[in-house]
This record gives C-alpha cells, structure tokens and sequence, in this order.
C-alpha cells in the first residue's frame, strides 16, 4: 500500500507541474498584458517602468523560475483592478463553490444510487420503467433553463427560497438542486446497468445458491464491484462541477470562484485567471488521488497492480 500511494502521489505532483508549465506558456503566448493595462497616452518611459515593477523586463528563463517560486508559496501576484492577491480573491470564493458542488453531488448520491438499485433488483418494472423514463428526462434538460423554472415557480410564483445570495443554506437548494438534476439521472442509469451486469455473475449466483438473503447479496456480494464504476464518474462529475459550474452561480448570484473566474476573463485580469486555472488543477489532481485511493480500497487487484 505505501508504493501504491507514493506511486499516485508522484503521479499526480508531476501532472501539477506540466499544468502549471502550461499555463505559464499560454499566458505569455496570448499578448503583452502591458498592452492591456497602460493606456495609449502612457509614454514609452512610463510603459518600461511599468513592465520592470511587473517583472516582465527579464528572460522568459528568470520569469518561469520567479514563476515556480510564487506558485509554491501561493504568490501569484495582485489583481489588476482590485490590487489584492490574486490567490486569496480566488481561495475566498472556493468555500462557496465547494458547498454548492458537495451539496449537489450528496443530492445526486443519495437519490440516484438508490434509485439505481430500485430499478435493477426490479427490471422491467413500472418503477423500472419510471425511473429510466425520469432519467431520460433528466438528461434532456438544460441547466439554465432548469435553473430558471425553479426561480419563476419557488421565487416568484410562491416566494418561498431566495433567487440569489448565498447567505443560508436556503439560498444553496435551487442552484443544489439545478446542478444535481443531471447526476441524479446519470447515477440511476449507471448504478441500475452496473448492478444488473454484476448480479449475472458467478460469485453473485453462488452466494444465491448458499442461501445467502437477497439484501445481503446485492449490498454486500454486488454492490460493491458496481460502485467501481460509479466511484470513477463521481470524481468527473465532481471536477466538472467544481470548474464548470459558472453558469448557474451567474444565474443565482452566488459569489462563487467560476462567476468570478468569467469576470476576471472578461477584464483580461491574467493574475486572477491563473490563480484560478492553478485551483482547479489542484483540485482535479486531488480527486484523482483520492479516486485512485478508493478504487485501492474497493479493489485489492488494483492496488497490487500498481
């Protein structure tokens, strides 16, 4: 096990370190963020000094070590419009973000995976009809125009969850809910095929043929080697949420880190959009880690594989 997890561990420093190699290349292939922030009426004098307190008047050599450097004390530089560091106006608006994704994703969880079992341990049911009947559904309808029916009916029809904010856990079950939709869907169709193929298999029809009951054969004997699957999209589904849920923090104002993210894209304000190309490329390799860990766990072959 302690070279299973040095081996990941390694894995995942090197992969954070091409991201950030890369990112370092494209931001500097993309212009001269002098061009961006020194107005046209600046003098050639005012624009070389500006460029030498940017540190952007050294080799490309010198400004990727400074680079690595800031990046391993969390110094990425200050906003160009606010003047604050860039890492911490990220790290302030990740706990938002993170709420919202981990309440989505304990949503999509708790109902798709039982939801998933109800179906498989019934095939061709009228549940199991409904069900993949809902989860079609599911799939089809797009986060922004789901997000806006929740506002018109629980916010303006009713008045009974605030539109925006995010002030209480009441603010966070619409957009929670916008965001789990889809994954409530996906969990079901993938836990109900995953579960119907291992509960063929021989070791579940041998525990069956030892009279072993049928709660403990598919919670204990099934369950677990159809979760694999399910462990590797949660991690997905996770990350993509994590980077990816900017339209629906737009939508219901949620001062998370994507709506921020898509303003400092739209000001060109390059600190700001490392800091948080940087956060989420921490936050993919670390659930990668951690998926690799469960699947270590879940899978002993795996383990001693690796």
């Amino acid at each position: 096990m302690p070279r299973f997890l040095l081996i990941r561990a390694a894995q995942a420093l090197f992969t954070l370190w091409v991201v950030v190699t890369l990112v370092f290349l494209l931001i500097h292939a993309t212009g001269d963020p002098i061009a961006v922030l020194a107005p046209e009426q600046m003098s050639a004098h005012s624009r070389a000094v500006l460029r030498a307190a940017l540190g952007l008047d050294r080799p490309l050599p010198v400004q990727y070590v400074r680079y690595l450097a800031g990046v391993l004390h969390g110094n990425l530089g200050v906003s160009y419009y606010s003047g604050q560091p860039a890492m911490a106006l990220i790290l302030e608006r990740v706990p938002v973000t993170l709420e919202l994704v981990g309440l989505s994703m304990g949503v999509a969880v708790g109902l798709g995976v039982p939801f998933g079992i109800w179906a498989a341990v019934r095939p061709d049911s009228v549940a199991d009809r409904v069900l993949r009947s809902l989860s079609v559904l599911g799939s089809s309808v797009p986060t922004f125009f789901l997000a806006i029916l929740l506002i018109y009916f629980f916010s303006v029809a009713f008045n009974v969850l605030p539109a925006s904010g995010a002030g209480s856990l009441r603010h966070y079950i619409m957009p929670a809910f916008t965001l789990a939709f889809f994954r409530i869907a996906l969990f079901t169709r993938l836990v109900r095929s995953t579960l119907l193929e291992t509960l063929s298999q021989n070791h579940v029809r041998t525990a069956r043929a030892k009279g072993v009951s049928e709660p403990v054969v598919i919670l204990k004997h099934a369950l677990r080697t159809a979760l694999l699957p399910l462990v590797t999209v949660f991690g997905l589904q996770f990350g993509q949420l994590f980077a990816g849920a900017v339209i629906t923090e737009t939508i219901f104002a949620l001062p998370g880190m994507n709506r921020m993210a898509l303003q400092a894209l739209y000001r060109l304000d390059y600190p700001v959009i490392l800091a948080y190309v940087l956060v989420v490329a921490a936050m993919f390799v670390t659930i990668n880690f951690l998926v690799d860990l469960a699947y270590g766990l879940l899978d002993p072959r795996v383990r001693h594989h690796g």
